[in-house]
């Protein structure tokens, strides 16, 4: 029997372990499939192929042209277009569509959070005269530029293409990062408010330790909405979800 052709959408950590076990099953054909929108991402092991599908029209062909038979969408818990692309262009192709996803950070005692529903009621939320860590990537910054009488410290893998306030200072690092070295960022720049989207998993959790620590209210932005579909916690779930999927 020919191995089965999967296609893991993401570049998260949780992809790359996916498919550092995958590609050693002789069952199983892997594909990794990566946004690009990172300059220099950590590539998982395996075939790897970068750029977007155009669309849900487009990903059905991509995936009728490569006989894959199941998609493990492992993207980011905020990537909700490409999995509502993916769920629907598997469902019209009539292969299966399964999502492994890091479960979300819940409040835990001596925290303080403000939920939001996305990006632009975080930054509405932010008081005057706030010196605020902003942590949600460069793509959505925009609506926090646009506020004034506060200092912004933006932490991001990449600088944005966006033109800084000069008041603003920008942190150009790569999760994952100690509770030591959160507190010192805290510290150091005087933080008085922390934003950052609810992306669940260890590698970026410290800062809401550090913020506990030192009573400094968070602001969070809940996950958007996803399409239903059979859900895995971690890797080793995953395996026996595709495993099941695929009998």
């Amino acid at each position: 029997m020919p191995p089965k052709r999967i296609l893991i959408l993401g570049g998260t950590a949780e992809a790359r372990d996916l498919a550092s076990r995958l590609v050693t099953d002789a069952r199983y054909q892997i594909i990794s499939s990566l946004a690009g929108r990172t300059r220099d991402p950590i590539m998982p092991e395996g075939f790897v192929r970068v750029g977007g599908f155009g669309g849900v029209d487009g990903l059905k062909s991509y995936l009728e042209e490569e006989d894959i038979d199941l998609v493990a969408d492992a993207t980011h818990p905020f990537a909700a277009g490409i999995s509502g692309n993916a769920a629907a262009a598997c469902a019209a192709a009539n292969i299966p569509y399964v999502r492994l996803e890091r479960p979300a950070w819940s409040p835990q005692a001596g925290d303080a959070w403000q939920s939001v529903s996305d990006v632009q009621s975080a930054a509405r939320a932010l008081p005057e005269g706030a010196t605020a860590l902003v942590t949600i990537g460069r793509q959505e910054i925009a609506s926090f530029l646009e506020r004034s009488g506060m200092r912004l410290v933006l932490r991001m893998i990449e600088p944005p293409e966006a033109e800084l306030p000069p008041s603003s200072v920008l942190i150009a690092a790569r999760p994952p990062f100690t509770l030591e070295e959160e507190r010192e960022t805290l510290e150091a720049h005087g933080i008085t408010v922390l934003v950052t989207k609810n992306s669940g998993g260890e590698a970026t959790a410290a800062k809401l330790a550090a913020a506990r620590e030192a009573d400094i209210p968070v602001i969070m932005i809940e996950r958007p909405a996803k399409p239903e579909a059979d859900t895995a916690a971690d890797p080793d779930r995953m395996i026996t979800l595709i495993s099941q999927a695929l009998e």
